[in-house]
């Protein structure tokens, strides 16, 4: 009988399940796996990182632009500790990312070992599914079960916490084996109930004004062509939500754009207050889409509601009618639903967005257009509309650069090209996520869009982004404070600025001593050749940006309008 160790049958599980990359960072408990990366012929490149946040964070980014998994690893203790906050986001994006880390020796439980820690109660609540490996045996199912739990129904993220000695112990070969297909997500689709399409389908042709509001889940079932076929049929708009952005051209006819507290807009949000009928899909109708659940209103509105997850569906909302299942095959079922209905599209979506585009953006050109310093926050989104090429990845922190990205950034191209992490909003998440969207997208060009608040998270990874050549373009939104904190405690705290400020850091020097070419702007009148040249470069490129506080613009987040 032919056996390989628990580090090789690892190795080639992951091999046999078509991974190409792994993000990470070394450890001693590691080394039987490092050891088995480096003599097996496997095709997997393994790609060091200087912190096992980042590690996950460009794992997540990997996947949200390939279509696959994305795999990160760590070593035990205080490596299993950093890798958390990028688990939870993935998982809570409904994005597959497989995290392993490294143990102590299962003989060692209970010892009092260096590292020891309890992984598997650790990451329970963090995860889809998880598990700690106690027999090298177990290596084979245990991996299969992970790319089952990851692709199929909401996605999500799963951990393996892999002890060393499991590492070093014989696995009977004829075991490994995998299938490639749930490499890829969504797998194994279902659709919804036929009876509850047809029933939409009739709820929506009666409507007068309906209305989508969509999720990323649309983006991640590759739905986006279905799901403007309905709303072409119906004439319906179509708004987002901010993980949603790509499930229709933004420069559609029935594009509304991002509604709600983040990258919503008083324009956007009267098109919801509109809506007869709104129909969630692949949306959670959350507290920031929905304003708090203002809007639309409880009650008010009737509401259709589709999800890959049953527990969403009226979870926020009284629904007329839930539907459960995969957002490509359920919205191509309810497009061939409302043709055989017939009828003709309403005039008022077109009408509506055309209306709310027009007043939304003659008040952000007024302001994108501005020669004053410091730069306002819209002159970059407008010179970035501008320069970038159709392909191009836009991966944003949550600080100041996810609002103006999503109200205002313009892509007329379906699918993943723009990027934030909005199920937990840590800072430190762009530039990482733009090196794991690098090796996902490789053709494309991507733009890591950050704060300086960010930057300090993450200002390691520039030895990886500079060590690996990667030609990333990095804007660094300078203002010298956490500026989403400052600016809520202006608006709901009557200005009592309290340990949000700190001094302003020279991040072209920064770069400059990693190795890479930057840029320091504070003129309006040369950043549009700045980015030009960070964005034409075959080399990564930082631009230093000194911009208007946060407190003192003009943000498009409700509260701070209201």
């Amino acid at each position: 009988m032919d056996q390989v160790t628990g580090g090789e049958a690892f190795v080639r599980m992951l091999q046999l399940h078509g991974v190409k990359h792994i993000f990470g960072l070394c450890g001693d408990t590691s080394l039987p796996f490092y050891d088995a990366m480096y003599r097996l012929e496997h095709g997997i490149r393994h790609i060091l990182t200087r912190d096992e946040r980042s590690a996950a964070y460009m794992a997540d980014g990997y996947a949200r632009v390939s279509g696959r998994v994305g795999v990160c690893e760590g070593p035990s203790g205080g490596g299993a500790t950093y890798i958390l906050p990028g688990i939870v986001e993935a998982n809570e994006s409904s994005i597959p990312v497989l995290c392993f880390t490294s143990d102590i020796s299962v003989s060692a439980r209970g010892r009092y070992a260096l590292t020891e820690l309890d992984q598997e109660a650790l990451f329970r609540p963090l995860t889809k599914w998880n598990t700690v490996l106690d027999s090298g045996a177990d290596i084979p199912r245990v991996l299969r079960k992970a790319f089952k739990q990851m692709t199929t129904g909401r996605p999500g993220a799963v951990h393996i916490g892999f002890p060393y000695d499991v590492q070093r112990q014989m696995v009977d070969a004829s075991e490994i084996w995998g299938d490639a297909s749930l490499n890829q997500f969504p797998s194994r689709r279902a659709c919804a109930d036929p009876a509850a399409i047809a029933a939409a389908a009739k709820l929506l042709v009666q409507a007068e004004r309906p209305l989508f509001i969509v999720g990323g889940g649309v983006v991640i079932s590759g739905a986006e062509q279905e799901l403007i076929a309905c709303a072409e049929h119906l004439g319906a708009p179509v708004a987002t939500t901010i993980s949603g952005q790509g499930s229709i051209g933004a420069t559609h006819p029935l594009a509304l754009g991002v509604v709600g507290s983040n990258g919503g807009t008083l324009p956007t949000r009267a098109v919801v207050q509109t809506a007869d009928l709104v129909v969630f899909v692949s949306c959670r109708a959350g507290s920031v889409t929905t304003e708090r659940w203002r809007y639309p209103a409880p009650g008010k509105v009737a509401v259709i509601q589709l999800d890959i997850d049953a527990a969403v569906v009226g979870a926020n909302y009284p629904v007329a009618l839930g539907m459960v299942g995969d957002a490509k095959l359920t919205l191509a079922a309810l497009r061939d639903e409302l043709v055989a209905a017939g009828g003709n599209a309403r005039a008022w979506g077109r009408d509506a967005v055309a209306a709310a585009k027009q007043e939304k953006f003659v008040a952000f050109r007024l302001l994108a257009e501005s020669g004053v310093s410091p730069i306002r926050p819209e002159r970059l989104v407008a010179e970035l509309n501008r320069v970038l090429p159709g392909d191009a990845v836009v991966v944003a922190d949550p600080g100041t650069p996810c609002p103006y990205f999503s109200a205002y950034f313009e892509n007329e191209r379906t699918g993943r090209h723009f990027i934030s992490n909005r199920a937990h909003g840590a800072l430190g998440y762009s530039m990482a996520a733009a090196v794991g969207a690098y090796f996902g997208r490789p053709g494309a060009k991507i733009v890591s869009v950050m704060g300086d608040g960010s930057f300090g998270f993450t200002v390691g990874e520039l030895e990886t982004i500079c060590r690996l050549k990667i030609p990333l373009a990095m804007v660094v939104i300078s203002n010298s404070s956490y500026g989403w904190i400052k600016a809520g405690q202006k608006s709901g705290f009557g200005e009592r600025y309290f340990s949000v400020d700190f001094s302003r850091t020279d991040h072209a020097a920064v770069a400059g001593a990693f190795g890479i070419k930057s840029y320091r702007v504070d003129d309006p009148a040369k950043l549009a050749v700045t980015l030009r040249l960070a964005v034409e470069a075959n080399e990564p490129v930082l631009v230093d940006l000194v911009c208007q506080p946060l407190e003192q613009a003009n943000a498009p987040v409700s509260e701070w309008i209201a």
